[in-house]
């Protein structure tokens, strides 16, 4: 069976429990408690498992695969239904760099490592944090509702199913939530997420519904 080195809050771990839900896969999850004080992703086990020392990581038959995108890539060609990708290639690198927005630009910046530093090395509080949280996914979520506005409504990001654009912005959109940022602007995002939401992949893979989820 796969496992998955996980974490309920982590929106990268988010993506792959929507990545395995989608394809139908029994996986088990491991957690890994990466919340400042707990570090569990720094002990010598987690290390040995994945240098990096991140979540997400999956264990497979054939060895232990990192990154988030990297592994739903990898889930897409071993496993191909339903596929992540839109099947015309110009919509399927539409849909890629859409998630890349997210994966590559937004979530990076507001890491824990980038916030940690932040408050370590130039003494931020919090509402400095929460400033600096909430501008990276606004300058990202003003340009991917740009993008939006310029393609007919539909069901999901890239039409009537699921992709990797849906399966990266809905951890995202919980992460604005979480962090307080009115959604009010990124009408079409935030229909896009309610919708995806409700789908039972989605739903399993939520933060609240993970075993090690705080309540």
């Amino acid at each position: 069976m796969l496992k998955l080195y996980d974490y309920w809050r982590s929106s990268a771990a988010y993506r792959v429990r929507i990545g395995l839900n989608l394809k139908g896969l029994a996986y088990e999850s491991i957690p890994i408690n990466i919340a400042p004080g707990k570090d569990e992703h720094l002990g010598d086990g987690f290390r040995a498992k994945n240098p990096q020392m991140r979540v997400p990581a999956l264990e497979t038959e054939h060895g232990v695969l990192t990154q988030s995108l990297a592994i739903l890539d990898w889930l897409d060609a071993a496993y191909p239904e339903p596929q992540f990708l839109p099947a015309d290639p110009w919509a399927a690198a539409r849909a890629r760099a859409f998630a890349l927005t997210i994966a590559s630009d937004i979530h990076p910046l507001n890491n824990l490592a980038p916030l940690a530093y932040l408050r370590e090395k130039f003494s931020a509080d919090e509402a400095a944090i929460g400033d600096w949280y909430r501008r990276w996914i606004r300058v990202g979520f003003e340009a991917l509702e740009a993008q939006l506005s310029q393609r007919p409504a539909s069901a999901f990001a890239f039409g009537d199913a699921p992709t990797i654009a849906d399966i990266c912005l809905v951890p995202q959109c919980a992460n604005a939530r979480r962090f307080k940022l009115d959604l009010g602007a990124f009408r079409r995002l935030a229909a896009l997420d309610e919708h995806a939401r409700a789908h039972p992949a989605f739903i399993k893979a939520a933060p609240e519904n993970q075993k090690d989820a705080v309540k």
